[in-house]
């Protein structure tokens, strides 16, 4: 037996609603009967779950002691609907050998790490 993957992220908002919205319209965020954002998974990447020292700075912009990470397709062009909709976007987007990276501090004050994984052709430049 062993653990696969994260099943979800359970949090409080201080506007239930509101934050659905936000994802919803900024975000493209499809919500299920129960209200959850549900993304089905395209048979490809990993999650993963890490800890963190508590005076890490990786998740500097938010006082909460937890970020998400989301694996993305297209990274800056979800910068750009996060900025849009009001987010305040962290840092720069960093394209690196793991991946393309770009943060964000979503309407509750969480960090949002966006992850796109690295391309094949990226791959073959190691």
């Amino acid at each position: 037996m062993k653990i696969l993957g994260v099943g979800g992220v359970f949090f409080k908002a201080h506007n239930v609603e509101s934050y659905r919205k936000w994802w919803r319209e900024h975000m493209g965020a499809e919500l299920t009967d129960w209200g959850t954002m549900e993304y089905a998974s395209d048979g490809k990447g990993q999650t993963m779950m890490a800890p963190f020292k508590p005076d890490s700075d990786y998740f500097k912009g938010s006082d909460e002691r937890f970020m998400i990470n989301l694996r993305v397709d297209d990274v800056a062009g979800l910068i750009d609907k996060a900025r849009a909709g009001g987010a305040k976007i962290i840092g720069e987007i960093e394209d690196t050998e793991f991946g393309i990276f770009g943060w964000f501090i979503d309407p509750e004050g969480i960090k949002i790490e966006l992850w796109q994984e690295p391309s094949d052709s990226q791959n073959s430049k190691e």
